[in-house]
């Protein structure tokens, strides 16, 4: 596969006249930022006012408009926060004014995008509330999605930050062979071992190569395995025996600013002959997940467009053709980016109804997974959409791990 271009060289400042220009194409008036008090962390972060350096307190609004001068709404005691964004602020201290400032600011228009999400349909990204959301259409003014318009001017990847996924990744496939060989290690000489030493030691690991993560990772044995968000602790944790599941999945990224997650999940067995239900479930979410990566791949390369529930579709269909459809318990993937979970589209038919484009320039995982009362598998690996091309950034598991001596 010929190696991906990254959509954009630099991660630049809010570019008005590339977003201007989306809106002009997809028949849009404007797009409105809006927060309170940190309530919309995608508006917050497309204004830059999101790295501490700001009290944001109160209600503010930025209005890009496909046409014209961009123009803000902002409470007089935090007054110079939009100063770095272009365009005129218009300052307001009681609620009158705050009305009237956002009748002016919405004059004109008739549809605008805000990060809203018809019925809540994607959590991730319906961030505005009913009350805002009321007060603009009172104005007469149409609210439609900000999805595919945050997957472009936030969800996309840099090529620097490509090489930080890349890197990542690789330290965390390093990490996840260390820690089937020091399971291998404590079975084959008798040493006790439990998911949270385990984890705990790859947590180690993960500070030798210079990767940070909002958790530990998940280390998984038996029946443990058959719950997606299981995580051992201290306190409650089993042991690794010999002939069980041993499932790993971890995520983590380097700690320079703008740094992608990468994010795997593989799956061993500690015994000499995995039993058949194992082998044959395992089968059917590899073929799963191969059938994902090759529709995201014949799309890319017929620069055809694809959103993101027909990907989850068609692995889903595998599994439920296999006769597994009681033990599917999510979707088939998330967008990847500064956080794990990013702001880009989801392979989701499942849970939601993601409507938005798979974009050039954006990163996410693929992993179907089928849980059980005694076990659980799940083979998770990344991808990464260019404009003619997707590359899967890591090896993909096609066969269960041999942990045993």
């Amino acid at each position: 596969m010929a190696e991906p271009r990254a959509f954009y060289t630099e991660r630049m400042a809010l570019d008005v006249g590339a977003i201007q220009q989306a809106l002009r194409s997809e028949r849009l008036d404007g797009w409105l930022l809006y927060d309170f008090h940190g309530s919309n962390p995608i508006a917050s972060h497309l204004a830059g006012l999101d790295h501490g350096a700001h009290m944001t307190t109160r209600r503010w609004y930025y209005l890009i408009p496909a046409e014209g001068s961009p123009r803000g709404l902002v409470h007089a005691i935090e007054r110079h926060n939009l100063d770095p964004l272009p365009g005129e602020k218009t300052a307001y201290a009681g609620r009158q004014e705050l009305e009237s400032g956002l009748t002016r600011l919405l004059s004109g228009l008739r549809r605008v995008a805000m990060e809203y999400s018809p019925e809540c349909a994607i959590p991730y990204l319906s961030r505005v509330d009913a009350g805002t959301a009321e007060a603009v259409r009172r104005r007469g003014v149409e609210i439609v999605s900000s999805g595919d318009l945050v997957q472009q001017f936030e969800a996309t990847w840099t090529s620097d930050q490509l090489a930080t996924h890349r890197s990542a990744s690789a330290a965390l496939y390093r990490i996840k062979d260390r820690a089937f060989a020091a399971a291998a290690m404590a079975l084959r000489d008798g040493v006790p071992l439990t998911e949270y030493s385990l984890q705990q030691q790859m947590a180690g690991w993960f500070v030798e190569e210079g990767l940070v993560s909002d958790s530990a990772p998940v280390v998984a044995v038996g029946a443990n395995a058959g719950n997606p968000h299981y995580l051992p602790t201290a306190e409650v944790f089993q042991p690794v025996t010999k002939d069980t599941v041993l499932l790993l999945d971890l995520w983590g990224k380097h700690g320079t600013p703008g740094a992608v997650f990468a994010d795997i999940t593989w799956v061993g067995f500690t015994g000499p002959e995995p039993p058949a239900p194992l082998t044959r479930a395992f089968a059917t979410i590899v073929q799963a997940r191969d059938t994902a990566v090759r529709l995201v791949e014949e799309a890319a390369a017929e620069g055809r467009e694809l959103r993101g529930w027909e990907v989850d579709r068609a692995a889903r269909t595998v599994l439920e053709s296999a006769g597994y459809a009681q033990h599917i318990l999510h979707r088939t993937g998330h967008s990847l980016g500064e956080s794990v979970h990013g702001n880009g589209v989801h392979l989701d038919d499942y849970e939601t109804h993601d409507e938005r484009r798979i974009l050039p320039g954006t990163g996410f995982t693929v992993e179907p997974g089928l849980y059980f009362d005694t076990f659980g598998v799940r083979t998770e690996i990344n991808v990464f959409r260019d404009e003619r091309a997707a590359l899967v950034t890591g090896a993909r598991q096609m066969e269960l791990v041999k942990v045993y001596c």
